[in-house]
């Protein structure tokens, strides 16, 4: 319930000692300021660390063919796995995992395009529809090629933002012709992808027309799938584990590869990658929290030393108190109060500063592993709960030891 007197006394105890409460309020809001700090940069860390990793789905499981290195049914080590459709198609049809997304991959590393004047080497790669999710390409002009381009062989392109920029400037390329080593290709969409530029000067056909332009038959070059994402990490990683060992399998039986051999088949299964990352960004967080909640704890050891002098110049005052019939409870909500009080106020200055640092000047953060720190309203709100349960604590024992005062020592008291 609200008390004029109990305010009166708080600020009149305030204003006595202005310097002191001074002090004791700075060292707590520096505590929480640098606490909100490294709050954000824990976060610009995460941001940092996910864009390093964020050009593909993050459980994609993508698999290359590479050379043998054991010696198996009369095969010499060195022999060059080949992939090719009916293999996507065995990896595809063999597994008892349900399928999120799929495609086979081949692609030229430098294919010549032009258009007009301007030309260009790119990176040509003939997919399936579904390769639009497994690599994060976000259309943002046309469309990205369909089952009907697929079946019909058709001869469209989506190009990267990149691409587009060098190629056709500012003007719109959707339904102009690019040639692709002498043939025409019909522009049908422009994508983006959060890889940056690197990525965005591919360029996308269906792979059922580049392995005729090509002439790569019915050879691919890799495959890619996506499984359905689970809430759970753990099952996550169980069961696209399970998923990469059964395909596995299925291909080195088909293509007879030896059991044991290791580089025969490349798998990269990016989830195991993500587990990693996220270790380390959970681990830095801990070392984040840990660091400024010391940082505040070294504050609110002053408010308490502070209130136990406090506790300590009233002692007569406390003693009259309870000879005049106070009751111990009254006199901790008296200390409580302005404990709570000047730890609140002064941890309030700290947060909004910190607060409003990191919204002027986080945007402008872009570092290869630190992107924009902030601090999200949970953790503010979280922030000011330990705020004032730290203030409580700091005033508490103060509180219970002016409560234990007995009026007569109180009155002897010098």
């Amino acid at each position: 319930m609200f008390s004029l007197e109990r305010w009166q006394e708080v600020f009149e105890t305030i204003s006595k000692n202005k310097l002191r409460t001074f002090l004791t309020g700075v060292s707590v809001a520096s505590g929480i300021f640098i606490l909100v700090i490294l709050l954000g940069v824990s976060v610009g860390f995460q941001n940092g660390i996910e864009s390093q990793f964020q050009n593909d789905a993050e459980n994609i499981i993508e698999i290359y063919p590479g050379l043998t290195s054991i010696d198996y049914k009369g095969f010499n080590e060195g022999r060059r796995i080949q992939l090719k459709n009916d293999d996507y198609d065995l990896a595809k049809k063999g597994s008892e995992t349900k399928i999120e997304f799929a495609s086979p991959m081949y692609q030229i590393f430098a294919g010549l395009i032009s258009y007009k004047n301007e030309s260009g080497s790119y990176r040509v790669e003939g997919v399936q529809p579904d390769y639009q999710f497994l690599e994060k390409a976000d259309i943002i002009e046309g469309r990205f090629l369909n089952t009907n381009d697929l079946e019909n062989k058709e001869k469209y392109a989506v190009i990267g933002n990149r691409a587009k920029k060098d190629l056709f400037g500012s003007q719109s390329p959707i339904g102009k012709y690019i040639k692709i080593s002498g043939l025409n290709f019909k522009v049908v969409g422009v994508f983006t992808d959060p890889g940056g530029d690197r990525e965005e000067t591919r360029v996308y056909v269906p792979i059922s027309t580049a392995q005729i332009v090509f002439g790569a038959g019915t050879d691919i070059r890799s495959m890619g799938f996506t499984l359905p994402k689970e809430s759970d990490y753990d099952q996550a990683l169980k069961q696209s584990s399970a998923f990469a060992a059964r395909i596995e399998n299925l291909l080195k039986t088909k293509l007879i590869i030896d059991p044991r051999d290791e580089s025969a088949l490349r798998i990269n299964n990016n989830i195991e990658n993500t587990k990693e990352i996220y270790l380390l960004i959970s681990a830095m967080r801990l070392f984040f929290w840990a660091v400024g909640i010391a940082t505040l704890l070294a504050g609110i050891i002053g408010v308490s030393n502070i209130m136990l002098i406090i506790v300590k110049e009233r002692t007569k005052e406390i003693g009259i108190r309870k000879a005049l019939g106070a009751e111990p409870l009254s006199i901790v909500g008296m200390i409580l109060h302005e404990s709570i009080f000047v730890t609140t106020v002064s941890g309030l200055f700290g947060l909004i500063f910190g607060l409003v640092l990191l919204e002027v000047v986080g945007p402008f953060i872009e570092l290869d592993f630190i992107k924009n720190p902030s601090v999200n309203f949970s953790i503010a709100v979280s922030t000011l709960i330990l705020l004032i349960a730290a203030g409580a604590i700091a005033g508490f024992f103060p509180a219970w030891r002016g409560a234990r005062i007995k009026p007569i020592d109180a009155l002897r008291d010098e």
